[in-house]
């Protein structure tokens, strides 16, 4: 399969491309794009890395080379968040850059499947469903916003208050990928117990565990190692899925949802993007109010990046 990574020079994607270097199937593809020009070096240097993936870089304003004959599409480019901002306020520079983008994926590659990282993410695939819808080739089962770093961050959270090895926890993250919108069902969690103390806090440093990175950073980048890791595990499972095994992953997708029409939930993957979206089960009285929380909030980024096209 070929896998394009667009925004690859920034520190998302040079991660994330090294992982997918190190860990996709033998035989495939990875084509990086950024505006800067640095790019072409990045892929240089990790075409070192004896794996059977072949890499070639792209620079410049037109990223249609990069993207021809792509299987994914997974779109980190854009600003970091720096100490003090909100999500909302990337949205003036990174909403431009995530339509531009999504506007040459719709000419060159229409058929594949799209991973948008950029945040704000619960804005940003409303933005690309738009601009695919204006081409005539929007697919919501190939669309998805890559929550998956909630997932693993809410994994090494629970696995060290409770002494665990971190492969063991498994959990859904469910709502958007903001503050309040980020949901992880703990209550659903086999043989683990939460006072409710526990399970508020828990939930609240799940949520602002984004603004955790760029405080420690100290206005040095935001999350880049950890959501390249993220982004990556959710690359190989498009891949794994697309090979005929059966994966579920969190992600924020189209349809499916009687909360929003965005909404994150489990997934079942399937060789063309979404097979199935599956309910989150049954949750307790905490997680009912949260979600009933955070749907303003939800609905009005929702709002604001179908307003933007």
């Amino acid at each position: 399969m070929k896998v394009a990574v667009l925004g690859a020079a920034g520190g998302i994607g040079q991660a994330l491309s090294l992982l997918l270097k190190t860990q996709l199937p033998a035989g495939s593809e990875l084509s990086l794009y950024d505006i800067a020009p640095v790019t072409p070096g990045v892929a240089v240097d990790l075409s070192h890395i004896p794996t059977q993936v072949a890499i070639k870089g792209f620079a410049g304003e037109d990223p249609s080379p990069a993207l021809e004959g792509a299987d994914i599409v997974l779109i980190s480019a854009g600003v970091a968040r720096k100490p003090g901002m909100d999500r909302s306020d990337l949205f003036n520079i990174n909403a431009g850059i995530v339509k531009n983008l999504i506007e040459k994926v719709a000419v060159t590659c229409p058929k594949a499947c799209i991973g948008i990282i950029t945040n704000p993410v619960n804005t940003t695939v409303p933005i690309a469903a738009e601009v695919l819808k204006k081409a005539g080739v929007y697919d919501p089962a190939k669309l998805f916003g890559v929550t998956t770093l909630d997932v693993i961050r809410s994994e090494t959270f629970i696995a060290e208050a409770k002494g665990l090895n971190p492969a063991d926890i498994n959990l859904n993250v469910i709502g958007g990928h903001s503050g309040v919108t980020i949901l992880p069902l703990l209550s659903q969690l086999d043989g683990i117990s939460f006072t409710d103390e526990e399970i508020a806090a828990m939930t609240t440093r799940i949520q602002n565990a984004g603004t955790e990175v760029v405080e420690a950073k100290a206005g040095g980048g935001s999350a880049t190692l950890s959501m390249g890791q993220a982004a990556a595990r959710f690359c190989l499972s498009l891949v794994k899925a697309a090979q005929g095994e059966d994966v579920i992953e969190c992600a924020y997708v189209d349809g499916g949802s009687e909360h929003a029409k965005f909404f994150a939930q489990p997934v079942r993957l399937g060789p063309q993007g979404v097979a199935e979206i599956l309910p989150y089960g049954e949750i307790s009285a905490f997680e009912k109010a949260a979600i009933d929380g955070m749907l303003d909030t939800l609905h009005g980024d929702i709002d604001k990046g179908v307003e933007f096209v």
